[in-house]
């Protein structure tokens, strides 16, 4: 069309096929006018694209002394990848990155201020978030200083929070342990209220006392609510305090250190994000911040927090001052889903609850009991071991292990208890293992796996033990590693992989043969099984169960599987099944009277018992039984 004498004419595929052509003389490094050096790769792009897309780069080229020479521009840094995927989009206005690689694509978006390109990596991490992930991704989110981004994982930590705590990430996490003395009549305020008493204690003990943040957390600090709702030290109460602490898992008295100078004094936050002390303010240096928190219990509470700029996890007991109960019992270290006596009738009792609530526990049946070792309880993994006597319906202790360990399996052979792997809640997965002799109730070491994993099967077959599956050590996908170990000869040999990798899986023996039940291939659960025959070394798949679960239990009883609980990946499950080999099938059984996922299951004479484990709200120290004559689960014992 030619208006008033002007000729327009607009080419609609005109700037696809420049943009195109200037990619490829990008890549094959014509008329460059620009090399990025990126951690030893060389990268040719053309000045003035980058400066369009770029206001990092435009900085940089705006103020080259000599523009017209060829200018370089070298990042220790970055990932050579990512900066590829920016340079593409630079070109061609398409983003792809491979999932492993967004957060390196953020990172180096950030480095270049491309704002919309970060802002759609973040967006597309939210997407992916989950429970498992939501850690990891609010370190990354606090590492790159992005507000928008942190505020969005703290509102999903916010909605999840005991999700979120079963999580292996969430267990590693710095832990700061506080017993609350309370007046009689008096209870804590609320959660929000509470924790801001709490914060500005810590800071009061840092920037006042000169306390290192983690010097608090290596003991239980007792503290002390008053009558007008502050939060002090005990030591404002009784002059020299005793503190209940922790020692190899059982329940001891320390002397607390000499009373600290000016407790009493009030310190307060501003706005503007300084601590006052009297009237001589000091920068904060680090980021102080609530996240979340649930009422676990009565009095007992679980926090979130940012504490002097480091990722914690508090958990706060409330209990009546020793004046009013001089002999009262701490109660930190006792289970969060147990708030007391069971009520009993003379028909039932409940059946006794362990001393410790526990996820992620070996169990195992051994000399007609049952054993319960490790787990984790929210506040730490344990090196515990409780043994369970039906007869006398009561829990006592035997041996710790030697190394705190939670997520792992336990199995018999040879009279003995072995555990291997697993994860101890402070570094990554651990690789020692150890067995423990009921005669002289000890703990030994056994050789290291070759493979650091936790969430593997363990198992004993033909007077060998299996490790069958687990994580890997980034805790990100499941493995298909399988090695047995002869306690002959004390050696380790690789046998045939599993056809699908598997954390989480449910693994015992029957008839000879060697079952791996569902888990996670990497958080997506399984509902297939398949079976091992150590004659010919080789894995074959069965039929799949009817319902998909990690984290289960299992154990065999007169020529079947029962698999019992674990989590669904939305919720922690009541179901049971029962797989038998002679028709290759699986049915449903009836369900549990709780939901739980890694959970402890093993065979007490004709009784499946299932220990511990997490319903979606609290870790659980209790126990029910499963009667299979009756198919009814109950977590009573008849008194007659």
């Amino acid at each position: 069309m030619i208006p008033n004498g002007y000729l327009i004419f607009e080419d609609e595929s005109f700037l696809d096929s420049t943009v195109a052509k200037m990619n490829a003389l990008r890549k094959s490094g014509q008329f460059c006018d620009v090399r990025l050096q990126v951690c030893g790769h060389e990268l040719m792009a053309h000045r003035a694209v980058l400066a369009c897309c770029s206001p990092y780069l435009f900085e940089i080229f705006n103020s080259d002394a000599e523009p017209h020479g060829v200018a370089h521009v070298k990042f220790e840094d970055l990932d050579p990848q990512a900066v590829e995927v920016l340079l593409n989009y630079a070109y061609t206005a398409q983003l792809k990155a491979d999932k492993e690689l967004v957060k390196e694509v953020y990172s180096a978006a950030k480095r270049l201020k491309m704002e919309r390109v970060k802002q759609i990596c973040g967006d597309y991490l939210l997407s992916k978030m989950d429970a498992q992930s939501a850690i990891s991704y609010r370190h990354f989110a606090s590492g790159m200083g992005d507000a928008r981004l942190l505020g969005k994982v703290d509102g999903f930590i916010q909605e999840h929070l005991l999700e979120v705590s079963e999580q292996e990430d969430f267990l590693k996490l710095p832990r700061l342990k506080l017993e609350v003395m309370l007046e009689d009549n008096l209870m804590l305020p609320s959660n929000g209220k509470l924790y801001s008493k709490v914060i500005s204690w810590v800071q009061r003990s840092l920037w006042e006392n000169g306390e290192p943040l983690e010097r608090l957390m290596e003991e239980v600090q007792t503290l002390y609510y008053s009558a007008d709702h502050k939060l002090l030290d005990r030591a404002v109460l009784d002059g020299q305090a005793e503190v209940f602490g922790a020692e190899e898992d059982h329940i001891q008295f320390v002397q607390k250190k000499a009373p600290r100078e000016s407790v009493s004094r009030q310190l307060s936050t501003s706005s503007s994000g300084t601590l006052s002390p009297g009237s001589t303010k000091q920068p904060c240096k680090h980021e102080w911040k609530y996240i979340a928190s649930e009422k676990t219990s009565n009095n007992t509470y679980l926090c979130l927090a940012v504490l002097d700029g480091t990722l914690c996890v508090i958990f706060l007991h409330g209990r009546n001052s020793p004046q009013s109960s001089p002999s009262a019992t701490p109660c930190l270290l006792k289970s969060l889903s147990w708030e007391g006596p069971l009520e009993s009738s003379e028909e039932e009792r409940p059946l006794a609850p362990m001393h410790y609530a526990r996820s992620g526990l070996g169990t195992a049946s051994l000399d007609g009991r049952l054993i319960a070792a490790g787990g984790y309880n929210r506040e730490e993994c344990l090196r515990t071991v409780e043994c369970y006597d039906l007869k006398k319906d009561c829990w006592t202790f035997v041996a710790p292990m030697r190394t705190p360990r939670a997520r792992f399996q336990m199995a018999v052979l040879m009279g003995q208890l072995y555990v291997m792997g697993g994860s101890n809640g402070h570094s990554d997965e651990l690789s020692c293992g150890e067995t423990y002799n009921p005669t002289t109730d000890e703990w030994t070491q056994v050789p290291e796996l070759r493979t650091n994993r936790c969430n593997a099967g363990v198992c004993s077959l033909s007077n060998k033990l299996y490790v069958v599956g687990g994580s890997d050590p980034c805790g990100q996908k499941g493995l298909k590693n399988c090695d047995a170990f002869d306690p002959v000869t004390k050696v380790w040999n690789s046998c045939a992989p599993l056809n699908i990798r598997r954390h989480q899986a449910a693994v015992c023996e029957l008839d000879g043969f060697m079952y791996a039940i569902g888990g996670a291939e990497s958080w997506n659960c399984l509902n297939s099984v398949e079976r091992y025959n150590p004659d010919n070394n080789t894995w074959t798949l069965i039929a799949p169960m009817n319902v998909a679960r990690r984290g289960a239990g299992v154990t065999v009883y007169e020529g079947k599987l029962y698999v019992v609980g674990g989590f669904d990946g939305t919720r922690a499950l009541r179901c049971v099944e029962v797989y038998d080999p002679a028709r290759n099938e699986w049915r449903m059984l009836g369900s549990m009277t709780s939901a739980r996922s890694n959970a402890g299951v093993a065979l007490l004479g004709t009784l499946i018992c299932a220990v511990g484990g997490f319903d979606g709200n609290d870790f659980l120290n209790t126990m029910e039984l499963y009667d299979l004559d009756t198919d009814e689960w109950t977590s009573c014992l008849s008194s007659a």
